[in-house]
């Protein structure tokens, strides 16, 4: 019978694979997501609120189950790693639905079942590779290099992230509709600047932990939101025959 280590490291190598296919089929299919939402083929929609609610979901209780379920005893490491992976996924599930104007927006059924699955395996690999499963970390990793310059990276993704959607929010008054050009912030320079941040968090993640299934999360991540920032980018030319044109999609001055 597979061992548990063995299968941890099957589920994050076939996380690298989906990624690569992933990231080959958005540049041809744009994920039906956000602006994108199509309603017909696709399956039945719900309403977006209880759907993010419903996808984020494990991203927080997964990792708290491997802490509790773990037989090591667990560190400062280690609940500063939890600490700072429940600072993002917290917001991210109770907070980010609540406060972005979702009310009366949908969101396909499949898309937030894909999601769900994504978040239990992938949390899955992180934790059970912090908690049990990978190596100890000493005390000392909290005055590493890697650990503080993840950290600080991580940090800094959050707030543009967190800025750049309060910019979105902002963009329309309770009453309006549609959609606006996006101003202020990163958004002087990238279409997508909620995306950059966020890659910048995992990355920034990867760093802090240097483990494998970071990387499998960071690699997952880019292949999800590159394409997307692309098609964001061109939906917004093809929209707005004002839009800035020194814009990129996603890394200033570079792509």
């Amino acid at each position: 019978m597979i061992d548990e280590k063995t299968l941890l490291h099957g589920i994050t190598y076939t996380w690298f694979g989906i990624s690569a296919v992933v990231l080959i089929l958005l540049f041809f299919l744009t994920a039906p997501y956000g602006r994108h939402h199509a309603s017909k083929g696709w399956g039945p929609s719900i309403p977006a609120q209880a759907g993010w609610l419903f996808m984020e979901l494990p991203a927080v209780l997964v990792p708290i189950l491997c802490m509790l379920l773990s037989t090591r005893e667990q560190n400062i490491v280690i609940w500063l790693f939890l600490g700072i992976w429940l600072f993002h996924y917290i917001h991210r599930t109770f907070i980010y639905p609540f406060r972005m104007r979702m009310n009366g927006k949908k969101m396909l059924l499949l898309i937030a079942s894909l999601a769900f699955l994504t978040n239990v395996s992938i949390n899955y690999a992180n934790f059970r590779w912090l908690t049990e499963l990978g190596p100890l970390y000493p005390k000392s990793w909290l005055t590493n290099p890697r650990f503080l310059c993840g950290a600080a990276v991580f940090f800094v993704g959050f707030a543009i992230n967190f800025h750049s959607d309060e910019l979105l929010r902002k963009l329309r008054k309770p009453e309006e509709t549609g959609y606006k050009i996006p101003k202020g912030g990163l958004y002087r320079w990238v279409s997508c600047p909620n995306y950059f941040g966020e890659i910048l968090e995992w990355t920034g993640w990867f760093i802090a932990t240097s483990s494998l299934p970071a990387l499998a999360f960071l690699v997952w991540t880019i292949s999800n939101l590159l394409p997307r920032a692309i098609s964001h980018h061109r939906w917004y030319k093809e929209t707005f025959d004002d839009y800035p044109s020194e814009r990129k999609a996603l890394i200033p001055y570079i792509l």
